[in-house]
């Protein structure tokens, strides 16, 4: 049954996981957007409750310090938008508290992507898709977001049949921990301590000066859950059940910005020139392609960037309508805090 209930022009806003790396970046977007909101609730677990995080203002909000509040299902009355990304246990214990309370959840977890009801939005792919929410609408995964984005202005020159995809994926995608251990590996590293000595926790494998081919758990098929994301998240946004993907998801050394190399075959015939004129025109998406000045997207140096880059555009000799291309945008915004703020954008009245 789709939400009835009227938003209002200037609604209460809750950041339910305000301490972690993307509660933070969910302020700071919500401040770059000027977002209109009467009222921001930082909400976290009980050990956070009480500490103040820097705000720098948005909507009727000014700037300052939001004091965190404990995470109860009371903490959501009165809250017409809730940001979640606090981890699937969290929002599938809280969905009922958040509904009932008359709120939205936009949840950045995989607790609900594949459920009939919930869907599974980017705005600049398939924004009429929130108006059939029931109370919840999720994010997608952080490498799907940035695939899709670059797939829709393609997808619309010629039906897309194939998708080939490698991710090089940052460790700002497991968390701030993830982050951390990054930074205190590659210190330790370089410092000589030996390789048992290094403390691994964020990843099954030292991540320093490394690359894992293992992004959450193994299925049965020998992909991981993280691959299998990728395939069914595109193609329930792209609403084609019938689109064919292939991915392999690799963690690589790098902070933030997730790489994809992408090989796409078309049932038609797609010059490059068309290609590259349609990703120059689609919203949200920066195309970065000069070879004779080695201009290429690169996750180092686009850090906190809120578009899709894509670069290495080129025929794919080995499939009749095929082209590749490079992809880059920051996991942690366009992949998750920005992708969200925008849905709630699309909720205003």
């Amino acid at each position: 049954m789709a939400w009835t209930k009227q938003m209002p022009a200037r609604p209460v806003v809750a950041i339910a996981g305000a301490t972690g790396a993307v509660g933070q970046e969910f302020l700071r977007v919500l401040h770059e957007l000027d977002f209109p909101a009467s009222e921001v609730r930082a909400l976290a677990s009980a050990r956070s409750a009480g500490k103040k995080v820097a705000f720098e203002g948005c909507g009727d909000v000014p700037a300052g310090e939001l004091v965190v509040r404990e995470m109860t299902p009371e903490a959501f009355e009165g809250v017409d938008i809730a940001l979640f990304s606090a981890g699937g246990d969290v929002s599938k214990r809280m969905r009922d508290a958040v509904v009932a309370a008359g709120a939205v959840m936009i949840d950045n977890s995989s607790a609900f992507r594949m459920d009939e009801d919930v869907p599974l939005v980017v705005p600049e792919v398939n924004p009429e898709d929130v108006a059939w929410h029931s109370g919840v609408i999720a994010n997608p995964n952080c490498s799907t977001i940035q695939m899709v984005v670059a797939l829709k202005p393609l997808y619309e020159l010629s039906r897309i049949k194939r998708v080939v995809v490698s991710t090089y994926q940052a460790a700002s995608g497991a968390g701030a921990a993830a982050m951390n251990e990054l930074y205190e590996q590659t210190r330790a590293f370089l410092d000589g301590t030996p390789d048992d000595e290094l403390t691994v926790e964020a990843f099954r494998h030292r991540i320093a000066f490394n690359c894992i081919p293992h992004i959450d758990v193994f299925l049965d098929d020998g992909s991981t859950k993280e691959e299998w994301k990728m395939v069914v998240e595109t193609k329930k946004i792209m609403h084609d059940d019938d689109l064919a993907v292939s991915a392999t998801c690799v963690r690589v050394p790098v902070l933030r910005c997730h790489g994809e190399a992408i090989n796409v075959e078309f049932e038609d015939e797609v010059p490059v020139d068309e290609a590259r004129r349609a990703l120059e025109a689609a919203p949200g998406v920066c195309v970065m392609d000069d070879m004779d000045a080695a201009a290429y997207p690169m996750p180092g140096l686009l850090a906190h960037t809120t578009d899709t880059y894509v670069g290495r555009l080129r025929q794919d000799p080995s499939v009749a309508h095929g082209i590749a291309f490079w992809d880059v945008a920051d996991q942690i915004r366009k992949g998750a805090a920005l992708n969200a703020v925008q849905i709630a954008q699309l909720l205003l009245p």
